[in-house]
């Protein structure tokens, strides 16, 4: 009888911890889908292979910073086009106690610059080429500079993946093949030095199943690994890069590269409802971007906003906001350089101000005190969230596609070409000065901080819409962030007209052609918005699927 009443009670206990073993399971599983596969931490970089090289160094005890670094580097290779280490970036960090800063290595104006250089300035959109327009190369002091703030592990350990890929070589990347083909594009590859990078010997631009290898950069990121950021900026790198800047006509030298400083800031910050936004402050883009989202919460955001025909009324209200927006452009410069005020951007009493002139009509560019400028495309953005709760969000560019086109065969570099940054923005510029950007990797936090979101775009002037717009999906609209970010875009360019990616709903582009909006086909959308949400345990991941990309986590 005893026995016959332990077992039947070993049997409960059994059942009872099964029981609970089943329900806990079923509650992992629950969280991780309810969580998008991600409990703990994820990096959103344009591809998945730069993603999962991110997360790699996370499990491998890395920082936010580690993992961002990391895949920039890649991105340099998977994405060319868009980045590399003769370029600029500026990082928005979030440390554990919440306070965030911004590091800027944004290219600057060089010592020496071609005289009435912004004559030269094109009037139509196109790809703006040649040596003079090289700015001195940032990336890799900024990648210095927060490694030493809060890197993890050792320097030399984030460039590994990158040398690995640069040396064996990996498959055409699908979005960097379909790019190369571009009838824009294509012409520009055989009449450059980058010929020596994506073409075959018969001088035919590299295409789908093509192996691409960087040897020459592969050596140039070993030697920086070993020596430091200093290899580029004093050592043989240095004088290389020079030599082969000056072979092509460029002003840049020597001491433009070794008197390069970084821009350490406290970040920008505005309260949208719940949530509070830091951002980069001016030259950079984020205090565009916080004007249009300052000016839309005013309206009562909700899901509603989108729904029957208030989806017209708040798409009017969103174009006039951007109209607005651009007519504030040309009064941010670098604060280096100018004595102008510019925190009059976030000031309630403004924002109520221009809120009140917004009505249901659209008006002639003088109601919003713009000055035409051409729209302009490139860059590319990672956004990481360590399990710490430590947070990044750096965009990083070259400017346009391919930057200047000028190569250096003896370092592997692509150059940038930023001073073109400058064109119809200013009458003048100087030596040091940081170009104004539309660049604005930011970090959201809600006042409880149990939510975060860390976003970026990139796209050139584009990046200001797709990250507004992806923001309002996302906080106020009641979408996913993944919906949020494939959501079709907007823009507003210069001249007050408007064009909507193809696939846009057709009946609010009618609705704003009844309204009086100028409407125009555009065909180049280069938007591309990679974001992390965290609410709670719970992080959803997503890199624009515009560009083929995929984020990476656990």
């Amino acid at each position: 009888m005893a026995k016959s009443q332990s077992r039947r009670c070993c049997l409960c206990i059994l059942a009872f911890v099964f029981i609970a073993v089943v329900i806990c399971i079923c509650i992992l599983l629950a969280t991780k889908q309810r969580c998008n596969e991600f409990t703990h931490a994820a990096v959103s970089a344009d591809s998945q292979m730069c993603s999962d090289i991110g997360r790699d160094m996370l499990l491998q005890g890395g920082s936010a910073v580690d993992a961002a670094i990391a895949a920039l580097l890649c991105t340099g290779l998977v994405n060319p086009q868009s980045m590399g280490l003769g370029g600029g970036a500026i990082f928005t960090i979030m440390d554990k106690t919440g306070k965030v800063k911004v590091i800027s290595s944004r290219e600057t104006v060089p010592k020496r610059f071609k005289p009435d250089l912004l004559k030269d300035c094109p009037k139509s959109l196109t790809f703006i080429t040649g040596s003079q327009w090289i700015g001195v190369p940032g990336e890799l002091r900024g990648y210095e500079h927060v490694h030493k703030l809060y890197g993890q592990l050792p320097w030399d350990k984030l460039f590994e993946p990158a040398i690995k890929l640069a040396r064996e070589g990996f498959r055409m990347p699908e979005y960097l093949g379909k790019f190369l083909q571009n009838k824009m594009v294509k012409p520009l590859i055989p009449k450059s030095g980058l010929c020596d990078l994506f073409c075959h010997k018969n001088k035919t631009v590299f295409g789908p199943g093509d192996v691409l290898r960087f040897p020459k950069l592969a050596e140039s990121m070993e030697i920086i690994a070993k020596d430091g950021a200093d290899a580029f900026y004093t050592g043989q790198i240095a004088k290389d890069l020079i030599d082969d800047v000056k072979a092509a006509g460029g002003t840049l030298s020597l001491e433009d590269l070794k008197t390069f400083r970084v821009r350490v800031t406290d970040a920008w910050s505005v309260q949208l409802g719940e949530y509070k936004m830091h951002f980069p402050p001016p030259p950079a883009g984020g205090a565009i971007l916080s004007f249009i989202l300052q000016l839309m919460i005013g309206f009562g955001l909700s899901p509603a906003s989108i729904e029957g025909d208030q989806k017209f009324v708040t798409l009017h209200r969103y174009l006039e906001a951007t109209k607005f927006a651009n007519g504030q452009k040309r009064n941010f410069g670098d604060p280096k350089f100018t004595s102008r005020d510019m925190t009059y951007i976030t000031n309630k009493r403004f924002i109520d101000s221009i809120r009140a002139l917004i009505d249901g009509t659209t008006h002639n560019a003088s109601y919003y005190n713009i000055t035409p400028s051409v729209a302009r495309f490139g860059t590319t953005h990672v956004s990481v969230i360590a399990a710490d709760g430590t947070a990044v969000s750096v965009t990083s560019t070259i400017n346009h596609m391919f930057g200047s086109s000028i190569y250096s065969p003896k370092t592997g570099i692509i150059l940038n070409n930023e001073l073109a940054d400058f064109c119809d923005k200013t009458d003048s510029i100087t030596p040091g000065e940081q170009p104004p950007s539309h660049m604005a990797p930011a970090i959201l936090q809600s006042s409880s901080q149990q939510k975060t979101l860390v976003i970026g775009g990139s796209g050139g002037s584009l990046i200001t819409t797709a990250m507004a717009l992806s923001i309002m999906n996302h906080l106020w609209f009641g979408m996913s962030l993944n919906e949020s970010i494939a959501a079709k875009i907007v823009s507003v360019n210069s001249l007050n007209t408007i064009s909507f990616e193809p696939g846009y709903d057709k009946s609010a582009v009618d609705a704003m052609k009844a309204l009086g909006h100028n409407v125009e086909f555009s065909p180049y959308f280069f938007n591309v918005v990679n974001g992390i949400s965290k609410d709670g345990q719970c992080i959803s991941a997503v890199s624009d699927a515009r560009k083929n990309g995929r984020a990476a986590g656990y």
